[in-house]
């Protein structure tokens, strides 16, 4: 088709503001899905985004439309993921677009995820048509989400189109506007075929099936192609487009967005936002998208040690899928042979944990999630390290920066005190305050990104009965009071259970970890010392009782000293035993705390 008819454009908007119902309508209106052939999510493949109800990945899908004025226009849509986490997802497919829906909903209003999006459009110079969803809803407020586009977002209310998803309300006008305000695709001019490759997937049979938008000439089956990164020439083997199911076409002209095949075995020979040209005569590269850097890292172990080459492979496969994913062997003296990975957030960490055990059955256990430390040390030298392990003795230790985060959260005029305190308890301090509308206020803070890793935005979204939201951004980092707590059993380190924290929240990090491995440690034949411990400063103290074996039971009464004799003997033997005795801890333990 010629460019003059193609539209491409994305579906953006903060979690559950119904992006992907909207996308469902739209192919459903377009008729690239039969009624017959309709499902709720259906561009949700994957069970976890189903079960969760939010979207993971990015998923292209071609709709051809006829419009008012007679003309068949193929519209390319990329639906995306609303969560922090993926904004990653999100900046890849503005990348291969022209234009952007906005969504909003008509209930809750502008939220945190609506402005990260809304600028990275911007960023990326789309057009942007804003839709007010879910005017369906008793409790809408229309001419509210029209203020806060202009007020919040500087967006002209009068192009805000209101609709209803659910209902099908305004789905022709949204389709109107895309052919109409969204403009065509231009090349670029350059000699050659030019396309980027903005997400790809590995096949049992195709091998690497690499998602592509072309930017200029034509992309078909039988070319030889060059991908710019690796520098790696290749046969295209079949070209096609998703409707939602791949299908295979001829070519790929200028604007188009689909797939191709190749002989790609490895995962590693395909970059995320690589350009790929014609191999007999390569064009410059097209811009693609930044480097994304992980902030999470978390140890993940096979439980069965015989696993570990299957999922080295299996991880493989999924970093293929998701490149915002990065992963290293490490080992670990309690868990056997593992990796260290890296995630763009929590959620981020769950999924992937999840992923692996569902579509790869793996049975897997995840130590505890930190961030990257900057550590100067006194001759001078700087090192980063991820894993507690790996950190030097304080007495070498100059001084230990932590990552920041500016945070975004949105939450009721009422909750603000909450808000303000959970802050504060997370070492955050709230840099200013903004009000929104009469209901919302908006406040920025810079707060440590160890401290949201765990149960940050549990406990916003609890204080604020679910109407709090919240967003963040990299920051810098920050001289900190950073120590590595051990934990020790018998007067063992157990490195497994080390962590690094800040010296204020050590004590109660330390009590706890204490009181959930006297739980879980089996008893012994002698007392067994927890201890929580900063260097050599002890900091919280358990103790298990031991396993008493009642050595006075032959006795039938006679005189006391007999007794006391026997109960002396008992007496040494457990204390030599202590002396010599190591504690076995099973692997179940060890599972048990880390979940805790």
């Amino acid at each position: 088709m010629d460019a003059a008819h193609i539209r491409n454009f994305s579906i953006i908007a903060h979690i559950d503001h119904g992006k992907t119902t909207l996308s469902d309508r739209l192919l459903h209106r377009t008729g690239t899905i039969a009624t017959r052939d309709m499902s709720a999510q259906l561009l949700d493949s994957m069970d976890l985004e189903r079960e969760r109800g939010i979207t993971i990945k990015a998923h292209p899908v071609t709709m051809l439309y006829k419009a008012k004025n007679g003309e068949t226009y193929e519209l390319n849509l990329i639906d995306t993921p609303g969560h922090v986490d993926f904004s990653y997802e999100v900046s890849r497919s503005l990348s291969a677009c022209e234009g952007a829906l906005l969504i909003v909903d008509a209930a809750q209003g502008v939220e945190a995820q609506t402005v990260a999006n809304v600028h990275l459009a911007m960023k990326q110079e789309l057009t942007i048509i804003p839709i007010i969803n879910k005017i369906d809803l008793p409790h809408a407020d229309v001419p509210l989400a029209r203020q806060q586009l202009e007020d919040i977002l500087a967006i002209p209310s009068e192009t805000a189109i209101p609709a209803s998803a659910k209902e099908g309300i305004g789905i022709e006008e949204i389709l109107e506007a895309i052919v109409e305000r969204i403009p065509p695709p231009k090349p670029t001019g350059c000699a050659s075929m030019q396309a980027l490759g903005f997400d790809s997937y590995f096949d049992t049979y195709k091998g690497v099936v690499t998602h592509v938008r072309v930017f200029n000439g034509e992309l078909k089956a039988g070319m030889q192609v060059k991908l710019l990164h690796s520098g790696k020439n290749v046969e295209v083997k079949e070209v096609g487009s998703f409707n939602p199911k791949p299908y295979t076409r001829d070519r790929l002209e200028v604007g188009e967005t689909g797939y191709f095949t190749a002989n790609i075995k490895s995962a590693k020979e395909v970059k995320m936002g690589d350009t790929i040209t014609d191999a007999r005569n390569p064009s410059p590269t097209l811009p693609g998208f930044k480097e994304i850097h992980p902030m999470v890292f978390s140890g993940i172990y096979p439980i069965n040690t015989a696993d570990y080459e299957h999922l080295k492979a299996n991880l493989g496969k999924l970093q293929l899928n998701d490149s915002a994913f990065v992963y290293q062997a490490e080992r670990s003296v309690a868990l056997g042979f593992g990796f260290r990975c890296g995630f763009l957030g929590l959620l981020h960490l769950e999924i992937v944990q999840e992923r692996l055990r569902r579509e790869y059955n793996m049975d897997i256990i995840a130590t505890y999630p930190s961030v990257v430390y900057q550590i100067t040390m006194t001759d001078g030298t700087k090192k980063q390290i991820d894993n507690p392990v790996f950190m030097p003795e304080p007495n070498f230790i100059i001084e230990i920066r932590e990552p920041m985060v500016k945070a975004f959260v949105m939450c009721p005029n009422e909750s603000i005190g909450d808000m303000m305190a959970l802050l504060s308890e997370k070492r955050g301090n709230v840099d200013h305050t903004e009000t929104l509308d009469s209901r919302r206020v908006m406040l920025t803070s810079r707060i440590p990104l160890n401290e949201i890793l765990i149960d940050f935005h549990d406990r916003i979204k609890s204080m604020t009965r679910g109407y709090g939201s919240m967003d963040y951004e990299f920051d810098g980092d920050m001289a900190s009071d950073m120590v590595k707590l051990d934990m020790l059993v018998n007067g063992e380190p157990m490195d497994a259970f080390s962590c690094i924290v800040h010296r204020t929240k050590a004590e109660g990090r330390g009590r706890v970890l204490a009181a959930k491995l006297k739980e879980v440690i089996p008893k012994q034949q002698y007392q067994v010392k927890i201890q929580a411990a900063i260097g050599g400063k002890i900091i919280a103290s358990e103790s298990i009782s031991a396993m008493r074996k009642d050595v006075t039971a032959k006795c039938y009464g006679g005189d006391v000293s007999r007794k006391r004799k026997l109960l002396e003997k008992q007496k040494e033997g457990k204390k030599r035993m202590k002396s010599i005795g190591s504690v076995n801890i099973p692997q179940e333990a060890f599972i048990e705390v880390l979940k805790a």
